[in-house]
């Protein structure tokens, strides 16, 4: 009968079949004190009556394996403390080991060779006595205490050693029908037990140990024990096995057809290694920071890991596609032609005389540090960080289209947000990747879309950001909006910083009240006041008529709009800051005239106050005109509102009462309710400087009334037109013909400047006015209207109220 060897050297089992003769070959019987040839084992203990494959590469090794097998010799067989060393001495080897024979030794195909150990009793190892040519040892013998072999308990313990070792091989695929032939046969307990001690997985320090308990009671014991911890594991797994089959079939399924789509892929072309490599080649030729580089190699590694059916290989694509769009280091070149500039805004705008000097300002600044910098590579803008410029005031007045006009000015490319509602931060910093549909921020998409590290980018209606639960967008902008932040701007979603510093910003607003302190702080803040009349007359005939003559496909020989005509149009039809609304007005009059031509009716070509009147319906709007000078007690004031200034009426009239009181109508606010009572105050402290009876002062009640109640009117400019009304209406004398005043006044009778000078000079100019009071500290606000807007006006400067009744007062 054969006996079987097991092979479990790397988890395969193989049986080697061993014949009798060569089982009962006898080495020489050893004792105390020999000398015999060592063989280190590496991750190997071998037990007595116990057959062990081993495959020898030492050369020391297989000398010592030849001449035993040749001669016959009994060798010692040690298992080495580290398998690592590859010449252990004394110390890297354990001192018990067993005492073996060679029974056959192979010679393998591949070059290695085999050898079949077959354990004969447990020795130690006293002294290494030589090393060459190989390890030799002069050692002791060790007998096992084997118990009576009639003992129930023993006999017991070794029945469950066999069945818990039959259980495991069963579970265990990879074990031929044989093994369990051979453990089955197996009827000699010391046999067993050091069968199962060699043969099953159990861990190199366990099995040593093992073999240095002689005792074989314990050692059983101990066996068991491990079997048992073991079989447990082995039930734990098959019902977690179980449990997850399902799925892990699935995937099982799931990984082969992707294993087959790659091959089919991989015959038709590796379209995962190609688009790597395009990647890789456009990343060759950024200009980006080597931080950055390197960054960009690690994420196109991950992307060359995926699978390209895994649903995170399309997200990791658009991501690195993103990075590539990006114009790193990438700038239009600046037009610094300083007229030319300044030709383009005129062309393109009518009047904004402070905005188009502070950008002329910026372009000269930039012309100096790029001549200064002449030494720099050509694709390099000048290291100048651009000012973040915020446009504020009422809506139409061209704060939006004067971004276009710079980037045209200077030669960049425009781009734009509209800021209005926006409420989330990550539509500023961008969403971080592990979101699902996570994208850039509005601000670097923008910089994708134009291309370039230094466009003009207008930040639309910055007041109208709000805030809740998602963040607060302003503190995301005050990165942005930083010069000494934004030079390295981090996008969640980009993960990398990415510099802003060369973007010229441009924001817009209605009202600064909306806007957060330090946010209003990092802007460099550009009024844009409402446009005059005279303004828009302007505007109308150099940019709206003719954008509406191609609009509807018309000439001016078609039709034409005189400046009566347009002046009648704004008087009448429109009350706004900017031009949108005589914008819509014109567009509505030449759709008429459009219809006439196509139906080949008769109109006027020029087009006259009354062909508005037909063609847009009566009037909506009218001015007040000064009327004349013949009421005692009634004085013209001057206002100014967002869609420009007004004139407005100070009537008084006194009534004769034992309770004398100051009655204020007219729809006013605080600030000019408290203007009249200083003017009453001022006047009844000062009444007989001021030629007022005294009797009458105090017996008479005073109505103080500003016409059209229905419009809510307040501020203090109004301040020296009630003084002068009330004076008028206590001493009888009439006021100067065609005057009009504004300006603020004291509890000491002195006036103080006020503000909205040119839209309340051109509106005094418009209703007829000829003379104007005003604060001799509002005199530079004169000076900087143009000349041709106030020929004809003549212009009293005053410190006291006393000069203002001396000169308005007949």
């Amino acid at each position: 009968m054969n006996n079987y060897l097991l092979d479990d050297e790397n988890d395969n089992v193989q049986i080697i079949p061993i014949s009798e003769n060569e089982i009962n070959k006898t080495g020489r019987i050893l004792n105390d004190n020999d000398i015999i040839g060592v063989l280190p084992l590496k991750n190997m203990v071998l037990f007595p009556n116990v057959l062990l494959q081993v495959n020898v590469s030492r050369q020391q090794s297989l000398k010592l394996a030849k001449q035993a097998y040749q001669e016959d010799l009994t060798i010692a067989v040690c298992c080495q403390k580290d398998s690592g060393k590859t010449d252990p001495q004394s110390e890297d080897i354990y001192a018990i080991g067993t005492s073996a024979r060679v029974l056959r030794i192979f010679d393998m195909p591949d070059g290695s060779t085999t050898i079949i150990l077959e354990g004969i009793q447990p020795i130690k190892i006293e002294e290494i006595t030589e090393t060459t040519p190989y390890l030799k040892a002069r050692i002791s013998v060790l007998e096992e205490q084997i118990p009576d072999l009639s003992d129930s308990e023993f006999v017991a313990m070794v029945s469950n050693i066999k069945q818990q070792a039959l259980k495991l091989l069963e579970n265990a695929d990879n074990v031929p029908l044989e093994a369990r032939f051979s453990l089955r046969n197996i009827e000699t307990p010391p046999t067993l037990i050091n069968y199962v001690c060699v043969n099953f997985g159990i861990k190199l320090s366990d099995k040593q140990k093992l073999l240095q308990e002689l005792d074989l009671v314990k050692r059983a014991f101990a066996l068991l024990e491990m079997l048992n911890k073991e079989v447990e594991m082995l039930e734990i797994r098959k019902s977690i096995h179980e449990k997850t089959r399902e799925d892990i079939n699935k995937e099982q399924r799931e990984y082969y057809l992707q294993h087959q789509m790659r091959q089919i892929q991989k015959e038709l072309g590796d379209t995962t290694a190609q688009t790597a490599n395009e990647m890789r080649e456009k990343a060759g030729k950024k200009k980006w920071s080597e931080q950055t580089g390197q960054f960009f190699e690690e994420e196109l590694k991950k992307l060359e890991r995926m699978s390209i059916h895994s649903p995170e290989y399309s997200t990791q694509q658009n991501y690195l596609n993103t990075l590539l769009d990006l114009p790193w280091g990438e700038y239009t070149e600046d037009n610094f032609d300083i007229r030319h500039a300044l030709e383009v805004l005129d062309e393109d705008h009518y009047g904004m005389e402070k905005v188009k000097e502070r950008i002329l300002e910026y372009l000269s600044v930039l012309k100096m540090k790029q001549n200064k910098t002449k030494g720099d590579s050509a694709d390099s803008p000048a290291s100048f960080k651009a000012p973040i410029i915020c446009l504020y005031g009422p809506p139409g007045v061209g704060k939006t289209s004067l971004g276009k006009s710079i980037a045209t000015a200077l030669g960049r490319k425009y781009t734009r947000i509209s800021l209005g509602g926006l409420h989330d931060e990550a539509e500023i910093r961008g969403h971080r990747r592990t979101y699902i549909g996570a994208m850039p921020g509005r601000i670097m998409t923008n910089i994708q879309k134009v291309k370039t590290s230094n466009p003009v980018f207008v930040l639309d209606e910055i007041d109208k950001i709000t805030a809740d639960y998602h963040g607060d967008p302003t503190s995301a902008l005050l990165e942005v909006l930083d010069p000494e932040q934004n030079t390295a701007f981090h996008d969640n979603y980009l993960d990398v910083d990415f510099d802003l510093s060369k973007v010229l910003f441009i924001a817009t607003a209605n009202d600064l009240s909306g806007i957060p302190r330090p946010l209003l702080d990092r802007m460099e803040l550009i009024e844009m006041s409402g446009y005059l009349q005279e303004e828009k007359v302007e505007i109308a005939k150099r940019h709206l008529i003719p954008k509406q003559y191609e609009n509807h496909g018309i000439t001016k020989e078609s039709m034409s709009l005189n400046d009566e005509a347009i002046n009648f149009l704004i008087d009448k039809y429109t009350r706004e800051s900017g031009v949108r609304e005589l914008d819509r007005k014109i567009a509505s009059i030449m759709r008429k005239v459009v219809k006439k031509i196509a139906l080949n009716e008769e109109y006027n070509h020029d087009i006259t106050p009354q062909d508005i009147k037909q063609f847009i319906g009566k009037p909506r709007y009218n001015r007040d005109m000064y009327e004349n000078n013949n009421y005692i007690g009634v004085v013209t004031g001057l206002a100014w509102t967002q869609v420009g200034g007004e004139i407005l009426f100070i009537e008084t009239s006194l009534s004769e009462s034992k309770t004398p009181t100051l009655t204020i109508t007219g729809n006013l606010g605080d600030v000019m309710k408290e203007s009249a009572t200083i003017a009453l105050g001022y006047i009844k402290s000062h009444a007989s400087e001021l030629g007022i009876d005294k009797k009458k002062l105090d017996s008479s009640s005073v109505h103080l009334h500003v016409p059209e109640g229905a419009i809510p009117k307040d501020g203090p400019s109004a301040g020296i037109t009630m003084t002068t009304a009330l004076v008028s209406a206590f001493t009888g004398r009439k006021v100067r013909e065609r005057l009009a005043m504004t300006g603020e006044i004291t509890l000491r009778g002195k006036v103080l400047s006020v503000g909205g000078i040119r839209e309340k000079i051109l509106a005094a100019k418009r209703a007829g006015i000829e003379h104007i009071i005003l604060c001799k500290e509002n005199k530079k606000d004169i000076e900087e209207i143009p000349k041709k807007y106030i020929d004809g006006l003549t212009f009293k400067y005053v410190d006291d109220i006393n000069e203002v009744l001396d000169y308005a007062l007949l």
